[in-house]
This record gives C-alpha cells, structure tokens and sequence, in this order.
C-alpha cells in the first residue's frame, strides 16, 4: 500500500468511530493547552523581568564596593576578616560583591578606576538621612549626592523640570514621592521651590553656638540688652538651602506600583554638596566608627575612610567583563546584575520545567486514552485486519496504519490545544488588566509569552506521545493471525 493509501484508511477508520476519536482528540487538546499555557505563563514572568532590568539601564552598570568602616574597624581589633564578613552576609537582601574588597574606595581609587578603558564615569555613592523642611512642612529623608551631568536613564526620566545644571549648584531634583510627602498636589507643584536641609548649629570649644558673638555688649557677663526668643535667628537649623530644578519620575515595576526601585534616596543634590554634608554633619555612630577605626590604627588619622561602595558606568557592554577583570585586580570587590542573568536563567528553567511537567500529566492520562482507542479498534477489526494481511500486507504496513492514526489524533489534538491556550492567554490578560491592573491606574502586561518555538514544540510533543501510546496496539495488531482473523465474528 502507498503512503496516501494508508492515510485514506486510517482516516475512514477514524470517520466510523467519530465519537470514541473525538473524546480521545479532547484529551490531547486538553493537555496540550495546559502545557502551552503554563509555560508561556512562566517565559512571560522570564521576559517582564529581562525587559524590566533593560529598561532600568542596568546592564551598563557596575557596583564596585571598598573596605568600608565596619571591616576596617574589625579588621584592626580583631586581626580577622571573618566578622567583616559574617557583616557582609547580614546586609539581607542588598548586592553582595564577589570577594572581599582589599582597599578603600577613596577619591583617588576612584579617580584611577575612571581611567579603566571602557569606563564612562564612576559616581561614589553616598546617601544620609537629613531633616528637610518645604512647603511648611518638616521631615527627615534620605538625601543622596549624583553625579552632573549623568548618563543613567533613572536620572533622565523627569516627570517635570530638568536635570542639576552643574556640580557646584545649589540645585536639587526629587522624585515623586518626595513631591507627595511634601504636600504638592501636582509634581510640578514642587519645580522652583526651595528645600530647607536642617542640622543644629555648629558649637565652639566652649560649647556655644556660632551664632553667639564676643562682641556682644555686656557688663561682666551680664547682657546689656534683652535677647528675647524673637530676636534669635529664625534660621539658625537651616544648613543650607537647594532649589529644586526637577522630579524624577519613580521607578516602579510594571503592572502596578511600589515595586522595584533604583532610587536610593528621595531627594539629590549634586556630588560635591553631599560629600560636604557627609563630612561635615556625620551621624553619631559613624562618629563611632571614625574614632575606633583611628584607635584600632587600621586607618590613619589623616588616612580618607573612603566610600563603601560607587556606581561604574561602561560605555558598551561588552567591555563589562575587563573592566570587572581590572577591578579584581585593583583588589575591589564588584557586582553586576549580569552576573544574576544565569542564575535567573536557572530559576527561570526549574520554573519553566515544573509547569511543563505539570501539564505533561494531563498529556499523559491523554496517552492512555489514545492506547485504549487503538485496542478497542483492534478488536472491532480484527477481521479486516486479517483480510489485509491474507491478501499481502505487510506487518510493517499494519503498523503504520495505527500509527498514523494515533499521528492524526495527535496532531489534530496539538493544533487545536495550541489554538486553545492562545485564546486562553488572550482572555487571562484582559482579566487581569481588567480587574487587577487597570484599578491601580498601571498600564497593560502581557503576562503570558507564546513563541513560535512553544506552540510548535507543544504539537511535535503531542503527536510523538500519541505515536508512542499506538506502538503497543499496533504491535498487537501486526501479530494477528490471518487465519484465527478471518475466523473472528
């Protein structure tokens, strides 16, 4: 018999027994749109997240970390890195570098890590918390130092206003947030006020502000005049003044809100003025810290306690493995979220593969209903079977007729199961736009992702797992008897 033969038979074959084939059919086209669905769900959770870290601008990114305070501090008392490291992993959730760092990060490491080539500019990190009074209303947040002009995307997306004009301007750019805690209605409510960074008044060695003068007329310590609470200055915690030139629009993940976000700090001044405000306002317990460092000797009194850690910029990224390679050799410790990209890739493949084989189940039970029609063909033509074989078929030609039987089922199951989980894709994203997304004022996600190579691989897989549910049957078959066959009513 020819191929187009066979193909005729085992059709008319399928046509007489419409009910039994098409329960079976349903079974495939059920677990075919349980695979397709569930792994398109997990490669569309894999693709947000890729997509997502692209449009962060990340992947031109380094964060290189130096010896901050904490380890030089235990490194002098305890002769030991181990605490300094026990430190590091309790840091939670924060990026970790890939060894320990052997220098401080200072000025000049920092200047001599920006004539890497490849590297675009590095930006030390630094952020404090500052009290910080606008629009009548006082509150402490974090204040961070940028570098200007930067080439980040998060510094470029402005939701009102611009970018700090300079470094040495008294210029300032918050985000939203900010804007909102502040009490402005609109973000652009906020562009061409002035924010008020508060800090006590500097003492002398006598313990006296320097608002107090020498000069003041007195009579043996007695003032002259009545220096009443109205007459003191009304600014005297105001530190220094910024205005503010722009806000930043927050980063958020798609599909709603509060979610992943680049912005280390709610407000930013230009570099230089934070670098100031570090110094010059320090915190008590990193007061602490300096002094036991100094006592400890594990860094000099006129020695830069350095920076933990700054952002590096590479201008493609495909210089991002030699730059990192020079870091290591300059003895600092690096991350990068490319180094997260293959261990995402693993999550994302368990994830992948778990739900696959969830829905493999359903295509397996789907299997044993394939087997089962074949046998039951078996016995209602075993007398036909045994007429084909008494006038010359081979057993190899009554194989390939169950076979592709079982091929058509297979086939036809895959399409209409790939077309099923498309509709259902469609459907599942409008629900969730609908009732999830669309409330919160996010914009639209595709939640779910259908490759060509998904739908495609999904109809392959069901037509070999039906073939394979007909080789017992058509095996059986190829064994009939044709005399015990003919025999058969």
């Amino acid at each position: 018999m020819s191929l187009r033969d066979i193909l005729r038979l085992s059709l008319r074959n399928l046509r007489e027994a419409k009910l039994r084939a098409s329960l079976t059919t349903m079974g495939v086209i059920v677990g075919v749109a349980v695979i397709v669905t569930m792994v398109s769900f997990g490669l569309g959770l894999q693709r947000n997240t890729v997509a997502r870290f692209k449009e962060l601008d990340l992947f031109n990114e380094i964060t290189v970390f130096g010896k901050n305070l904490n380890s030089i501090i235990e490194a002098g008392f305890n002769k030991s890195q181990s605490g300094a490291n026990d430190n590091q992993q309790r840091r939670g959730l924060r990026p970790q570098p890939d060894k320990t760092p052997q220098r401080i990060l200072d000025d000049a490491a920092i200047a001599e890590i920006s004539k890497i080539p490849g590297v675009s500019y590095v930006e030390p990190r630094i952020s404090f918390p500052a009290y910080m009074r606008a629009n009548g209303r006082v509150q402490t947040q974090v204040a961070g130092g940028v570098t200007v002009p930067n080439e980040s995307a998060r510094f470029q997306k402005l939701v009102a206003g611009r970018m700090i004009s300079s470094p040495d301007a008294d210029e300032a750019v918050v985000n939203e947030q900010w804007a909102r805690d502040f009490g402005y209605e609109k973000p652009a409510d906020a562009v061409g006020q002035t924010i008020e960074f508060l800090a006590p008044p500097k003492k002398d060695a006598k313990g006296k502000t320097d608002t107090a003068s020498e000069s003041d007329d007195n009579y043996f310590g007695i003032p002259l005049e009545d220096d009443s609470a109205d007459d003191a200055p009304k600014d005297i915690l105001v530190a220094r003044t910024f205005r503010i030139v722009g806000v930043l629009s927050k980063e958020t993940k798609q599909g709603g809100p509060g979610g992943l976000s680049l912005l280390n700090a709610n407000v930013y001044i230009p570099l230089p003025a934070a670098r100031d405000w570090r110094a010059t306002y320090r915190d008590p317990m990193n007061e602490v810290a300096l002094e036991l460092a100094h006592e400890s000797g594990a860094l000099g009194k006129d020695e830069p306690e350095g920076y933990e850690s700054a952002t590096v910029r590479v201008k493609d990224v495909v210089a991002m493995t030699d730059v990192r390679k020079r870091l290591d050799e300059l003895g600092f410790g690096s991350f990068s979220i490319v180094d997260q990209l293959e261990q995402l890739r693993t999550v994302f493949l368990i994830i992948n593969s778990a739900l696959g084989l969830l829905g493999g189940i359903s295509l397996l039970v789907a299997s044993f209903g394939i087997a089962n029609t074949m046998i039951m063909s078996i016995l209602e033509r075993t007398r036909e079977i045994g007429i084909m074989k008494a006038i010359g078929a081979e057993d190899r030609e009554i194989k390939l007729i169950f076979f592709v039987e079982a091929g058509v089922i297979g086939l036809t199951g895959g399409i209409v199961g790939a077309l099923m989980a498309w509709g259902i894709d469609a459907v599942a994203n409008r629900l969730a736009y609908r009732f999830i997304l669309q409330p919160q004022g996010a914009s639209y996600v595709d939640f779910f992702a259908l490759p060509p190579y998904l739908w495609l691989g999904a109809i392959l897989f069901a037509v070999l797992v039906s073939i394979i549910a007909a080789l017992y049957p058509a095996a059986r078959a190829a064994k009939i008897d044709p005399v015990k066959a003919l025999r058969h009513d």
